[in-house]
């Protein structure tokens, strides 16, 4: 019979025994171990990730350098070199008009005509009463004369012929007073007369035949209104920082939409030199040779003003501005990428961009389109230098 294996096995020593059991539980370990590290390191990628998720993105970009050319535009109002509002003096009723809207007149010319018979017997009466006056100083002169002559024959007192000189000269007031309301009456029966006060044309006419004219009504309604169009004067807002560029005698191009393919020649002549703190900008007057008569008062113009020489400026998209109650300014980013927030001053709104007077540099980093709420100091992470770590599996 043969013999039982179990009988034949060798038996295992018990340190070998030992070994493997330390083996198995160190390998167990290990395994645990790097689990344990694995999950460590996860947490600690997702903790940075998430911290980095907090602070914000931002897109930053460098101030443009532009070569500012060496003009400006503005939009411009045209007006009249001379412009009157004609009023009458008298009052009365319309009795004829020579002129409409559009027609050139000359100085002098008589425009209307205003029946005031109100004026004409007051201007009647006025003329009576000189009569009674120069009637009366001529009789209190001859009785004077006739007084003076007594004098010395102790037939009259001396008292008595003063009064009748007194009475001459009292009479002789009287009459240059009753002169002088005439001439008054004859000086505004003159104003019956519409006249026209210098060459130039009826750009309005608002009365008519038959209508009430009431006196010095200068609140209300003109009868007509007169301009000089062979000279016309333009005026713009010039911004502040290219005002001392605009000189009395700068030259600029001038276009209205009337005449796209025109260009008109304009020349600074005054200057306001005072800056409106609403708009901060200077206004300016330009003078613009219209003989032909091509351009109309109160329309709009598109002004181009040569400057002298052409500048470098800085300029930043329009969405960087921050507008608040600190007034306008821009964010930028510091080289510990904190945000640092700079006031500026623009010189020219061109849309898109916008051209700085000053608050830059040109090495400063903007924030293409800051984020709201962003304060000086903020930790901001500029989208493309570092990117986000990923959690591990």
């Amino acid at each position: 019979m043969p013999p039982d294996p179990q009988d034949t096995a060798v038996p295992v020593p018990r340190r070998k025994r030992v070994m493997v059991g330390v083996a198995a539980l160190l390998i167990a370990g290990l395994v645990v171990g790097n689990g344990i590290a694995s999950r460590f390191a996860d947490d600690s990628r997702l903790r940075e990730w998430t911290e980095a998720q907090a602070v914000p993105p931002v897109s930053v970009v460098q101030p443009g350098k532009r070569t500012n050319a060496a003009f400006l535009d503005l939009p411009g109002r045209l007006d009249a070199y001379a412009r009157a509002a004609l009023y009458a003096r008298v009052a009365g009723y319309l009795k004829t008009w020579s002129v409409d809207i559009g027609a050139p007149i000359k100085a002098g010319q008589v425009l209307a005509e205003i029946e005031a018979p109100d004026l004409d017997q007051q201007l009647l009466q006025a003329r009576a009463s000189l009569a009674s006056a120069e009637a009366a100083e001529a009789l209190a002169e001859v009785t004077a004369r006739r007084w003076q002559a007594l004098t010395g024959s102790n037939a009259v007192s001396q008292q008595s012929i003063e009064e009748k000189v007194a009475d001459h000269r009292v009479k002789q007031a009287q009459t240059r007073a009753a002169r002088a309301n005439v001439d008054r009456l004859q000086t505004m029966a003159g104003f019956k007369q519409i006249l026209a006060p210098f060459d130039g044309v009826v750009t309005a006419r608002n009365t008519d035949l038959g209508a009430l004219i009431n006196a010095d009504s200068g609140s209300g309604m003109p009868l007509f209104v007169v301009a000089d169009v062979r000279k016309l004067r333009l005026y713009v807002n010039v911004p502040q920082s290219f005002v001392p560029g605009v000189k009395p005698g700068t030259k600029a191009r001038i276009t209205v939409p009337e005449y796209p393919a025109r260009v008109f020649a304009a020349t600074v002549e005054a200057s306001a030199q005072a800056v409106d703190p609403a708009s901060g900008t200077t206004r300016m007057q330009l003078v613009v040779d219209n003989a032909a008569g091509e351009l109309m008062p109160g329309a709009f113009a598109n002004v181009r003003l040569d400057l002298p020489q052409p500048t470098d400026v800085l300029s930043v998209p329009a969405s960087a501005l921050i507008f608040g109650q600190d007034g306008l300014r821009v964010a930028t980013v510091d080289a510990q990428n904190r945000v640092v927030l700079k006031t500026v001053v623009v010189a020219r709104d061109l849309g898109r961009v916008v051209e700085m007077a000053s608050g830059l540099a040109a090495s400063d980093r903007i924030i293409e389109t800051p984020p709201d709420g962003i304060t000086d100091g903020t930790v901001v992470r500029i989208v493309g230098d570092s990117p986000a770590p990923k959690s591990g599996n």
